[in-house]
Order: structure tokens, then sequence, then C-alpha cells
């Protein structure tokens, strides 16, 4: 039967970068991985296949040599095929598929045990430990505050259904009064022994969860699981400076451990609303601020709302609309502390839709002794205009 073409096995095409080689091996890797296909000889020998594409693949100088000659490079009964590449049995041969499971997602353990923790219990259903114990799950809680909030800290109360110990048989999945017996599958050790190929390896009991001992009657509660899921309560405290994407983390308020696992952490992570009159830029605030045009004509000043309060902020005479002012220490505080950011105000001079009588006439009075009426632009314009026409 021929062999399937390794970059059609990692499903990606002959000028993918290394990075997307790791990514599709990383993807194949986790769906026919023997521990999530127990039992299941075709998915074992497809983990097999992907990992020698990937072992290829990921040296240039294999994969230079499989580029030329394809298969027949790496074909010889272990020795070595065009471009001088070792092949797949003997000296320059390929390592363990799981030590590159390993190397790919930064796991650990060796000898073809799974006895490490790491990237292995992220992905498949949480830290190992003793006597099938295994941390609990991390949770994450999406949280939105306001912008207010972010600028002066504030504590939140948050409520959501999580995992928790079982209150009828305190976690040990057996009904209270009844008792444990040896796991008929691995006699008590909490491991089992599989092959693939040639390769030996450990893995925890299917039947017993790794605990070595099965429940005779589980709890009527939780199922024989030892936790049940309950609403709870944690309370947060928010620093000031935070900003979206912002993550916090609650030290062991994740999901219950199993069998005396840890429990996980609960990490926040922070959404801070658009607010009605300041744009964020950084530490930096930023607003604008309409102001009547005879006090950007005369000078003065104005109140401004700031997060903290009022401003007085000082409107010098002949101010032009677009002109932004800067308040010192009135933006957004620093998470690490210290400094503070400035507001930025921009005013923008309003002109009157409408007027009085006795307004238009003394505007128009205005306008004669200034002469506007008889050169209503200013004349500097004109000149700047001309090497358009």
């Amino acid at each position: 039967m021929a062999k399937e073409d390794y970059y059609d096995l990692l499903g990606v095409g002959r000028d993918a970068s290394e990075a997307e080689l790791k990514k599709a091996y990383r993807k194949q890797a986790v769906k026919y991985h023997p521990d999530k296909n127990p039992g299941d000889a075709a998915a074992e020998e497809k983990f097999k296949e992907i990992s020698h594409a990937y072992e290829v693949l990921k040296d240039p100088e294999k994969r230079a040599a499989y580029d030329r000659y394809g298969h027949a490079a790496f074909e010889g009964g272990g020795g070595r095929g065009p471009g001088g590449m070792g092949g797949f049995g003997g000296g320059g041969g390929f390592h363990d598929p799981f030590d590159i499971f390993r190397e790919v997602f930064g796991g650990s353990g060796g000898g073809g045990s799974f006895g490490g923790g790491g990237i292995f219990d992220e992905m498949f259903g949480g830290g190992g430990g003793r006597g099938g114990a295994r941390d609990g799950s991390d949770l994450r809680y999406d949280l939105e505050i306001s912008l207010e909030d972010a600028a002066r800290g504030v504590e939140k109360e948050l409520s959501f259904r999580k995992n928790v110990t079982c209150s009828r048989c305190n976690g040990s999945g057996a009904e209270p009064g009844s008792r444990k017996v040896t796991c008929p599958t691995c006699g008590g050790t909490g491991q089992v022994e599989r092959g693939l190929g040639n390769i030996r390896f450990r893995q925890p009991c299917p039947t017993c969860g790794g605990a070595g001992q099965k429940i005779d009657q589980p709890c009527s509660r939780c199922r024989g699981e030892g936790r049940e899921s309950q609403t709870a309560k944690v309370k947060v405290r928010i620093p000031a400076g935070v900003d979206t994407g912002s993550r916090l983390r609650s030290v062991g308020n994740g999901e219950a451990g199993l069998a005396g696992g840890q429990p996980g952490d609960l990490y926040v992570v922070l959404t801070v609303r658009e607010h009605e009159i300041f744009e964020r830029h950084g530490q930096d605030l930023f607003c604008e601020i309409p102001i009547k045009f005879t006090l950007a004509t005369l000078g003065g000043s104005i109140e401004v709302p700031t997060l903290f309060g009022k401003a007085t902020l000082k409107i010098p005479v002949g101010t032009q609309s677009g002109t932004t002012f800067r308040l010192r220490s009135k933006g957004m505080p620093s998470l690490r502390g210290g400094s503070q950011g400035d507001q930025l105000v921009r005013v923008h001079v309003e002109v009157p839709k409408k007027l009085t009588d006795e307004q238009r006439t003394l505007l128009e009075e205005f306008a004669k002794v200034s002469g506007d009426a008889d050169q209503p632009t200013e004349e500097g314009w004109f000149e700047k205009a001309k090497k358009f026409f």
C-alpha cells in the first residue's frame, strides 16, 4: 500500500512554514493521541504516521530530501537514501513519537512514560498525581467594568457555577458506609501498560482513573465523581489602571480537584466599557468640549469633567476651534503605581444658529469695525490657495 504524502498527513501545503507545520502537528496529535482514543489501533497507527511525517518535515535537510525524492529518500532498511538522510530504522533514525509530542507541546516525562504532567494534563483532563489524584481545572470569568471603576479600582462579587467537593462523600466518590475494592483491570497499581509498535508506555488505568481502587457503591449525590456543581460567590479586588484584556488570578477558586487533587484557579478577564465622554489612549484620556465663541474670543475659564471630579480649564484670548489643552495627572493611573496619565481636552467653538435682533445688530457693528463685512475670509488663506488656480 502506497504511503500517504507527509504534507497531506499534516494537512499543510508544501510551502508551509516551520510555525505552520508545528501548529498542524499539534492539531493532528491531539486528535489521534492514544489517550484520546483508547483501544483504537487505527488511531495509534495514525498518530505514529503523523509523528514520523513531522519528524521529517521539521528538519530542513530531511525535508529537502523528501521534497526531492519523496519516500524513497528514507528507504533502504535503515541505510541512507538520496541526499545522505537517515532512514526510519538504524543510524539517523526517528525518535519516539511521544518525544516529538513533548517537544511540540512542551510537556515533561521520559522513557516513553506519561509520568510528568504539564501540557499532557492540560490537554487530557487536569494534572495527574499518585493514587489517581487530579488537579481541578482553571476557570475563566469575563467581567465588564466601567471606565470609572478602571480608574479608581473596585471590588466586585462574582457569582458562577463550578464543580466543588461533594458534600455527601467529601470527595471520595463512595456512598457513606460503602467500601472500595481493588481495581480488577490494573490490580491496584493504578496504571496499565500499552504498546505502540515496539514502544511500551504506561498510563492511568481507564477503569479506576489511576486510583488503584474501584468504588463498590458510588455516592448517590455525585454518582461517584467526588464533585458536585454549585453556585460559588467570589470577591475580587480590581486594581486601578486595568484595561481591556487585563487578567486577574484568584488562586484556588477554580474547580475542585479529584481524589485529593489541588483546586484550579479562577482567571478574571476584564473588558472596560466605552465611555460616553472620554476616549482612552494608554494612560491618557481624551475628550471634546464645546465652548461659546465669546469665551474663545475674550478668554476666561470653564469647568470641565474628569474621572475624578471637576477641573478648571483656562481659555486664552483668541482660542481657535480645535485647540487641545492638557490637564496634568487627570488621566488613568498606572497599574504599577506612581505615574498617572493626563487628560487632553479639545475645544470646539460653537457658532450660534439663532440670533436676537439685538445680537445681530451688535455683531454687524462688530463686523464693520473689524473689516469683516468687506473681507470675511482671512487674507492669508487666499495667498495659500493661489497655487491651486
